[in-house]
């Protein structure tokens, strides 16, 4: 298994440490256009192999697609990062070029490869991926659901005063403060409703500090987060890598599920070898159906952008 992570700064750093950590790839190579910048970032995360005992091989370079040649998995993190107060939005035109120059030097070298989306606006950019790569659609992922979901976990767990492995809950919908939907009605806390333990006021409050989970971050930062968004990433490469057939919300190319077609947004997919094996149409209340048509709404008009 040879994992290519494009985009060597905090969110891809993040995401080669973990991937390593977990030890089940071969080789991760980073690669970023600033001189020198992956290859010192890889130099001193395999100087943590010994200490954390991984063996996977982590190499750096600057700029050369040549390197990642015969990757299985590829993850696009290149791009600007959000400042406090920017949306995902604005950081379309900059983020765009890149994104579709990234795609075609992986597919150049890498025919086969699945590629994952991280770059913001996540959803957008995995729908500008497809169009630029023509690759089929179960081999381009966009990574916001599992992230967003993992946000709406922690807010679930930090709302129960229970641990996190209690709780199971998803967001699907687009990647955006307002585009978010989770699914507090479906959320449990070990099979039990959490409408059983939180007023509805509270269960509000979870859905609202979801949506904003990494504008929160971002205030606080200065930045873009990376530790969540990189263990978000490394997880669903580890899903293809052991052909686990684990379910993710993720950015999937959509026709006609779920009412929705020439467009990527966030819902459930179950993950293996092949990438996306499966999209998995859950049964929606009216009114979360009507929150995804309007996510919907709003992402197709960011693609727009595009144009």
């Amino acid at each position: 298994m040879k994992v290519t992570v494009v985009g060597a700064g905090a969110v891809g750093a993040s995401c080669a440490e973990y991937i390593a950590i977990k030890n089940f790839a071969d080789e991760v190579t980073l690669i970023d256009i600033k001189e020198g910048f992956a290859e010192g970032k890889a130099m001193d995360l395999m100087q943590t192999a010994s200490l954390n005992g991984f063996d996977t091989q982590i190499t750096g370079v600057t700029n050369d697609y040549a390197a990642t040649a015969n990757s299985d998995v590829a993850v696009i993190t290149s791009g600007i990062p959000r400042k406090p107060g920017m949306t995902r939005e604005e950081l379309i035109g900059i983020n765009a070029g890149i994104v579709k120059t990234v795609s075609e030097n992986l597919i150049k070298y890498s025919p086969e490869v699945i590629i994952i989306v991280v770059s913001n606006p996540m959803d957008t950019m995995a729908y500008l991926a497809h169009k630029a790569t023509g690759l089929p659609k179960n081999r381009i992922i966009g990574m916001g659901g599992a992230l967003d979901s993992a946000r709406f976990k922690f807010r679930l767990a930090e709302a129960l005063g229970c641990p996190a492995s209690d709780v199971d809950g998803m967001v699907i919908g687009g990647h955006s403060d307002t585009g978010m939907v989770p699914l507090i009605g479906k959320a449990a806390r070990n099979s039990v409703k959490v409408s059983e333990f939180l007023s509805e006021e509270r269960m509000q409050q979870v859905v609202e500090d979801t949506k904003v989970g990494g504008a929160t971050l971002t205030k606080l930062l200065g930045t873009s987060a990376w530790y969540a968004p990189g263990a978000a990433v490394s997880a669903m490469v580890q899903a293809i890598a052991l052909d686990s057939k684990k379910m993710f919300p993720c950015s999937a190319l959509l026709d006609g599920e779920y009412g929705l077609s020439d467009i990527s947004i966030g819902v459930p997919c179950i993950i293996g070898k092949n990438g996306i094996e499966k999209i998995v149409e859950i049964e929606l209340s009216e009114a979360e159906l009507a929150k995804i048509q309007e996510s919907a709404v709003g992402v197709k008009a960011t693609n727009a952008l595009l144009d």
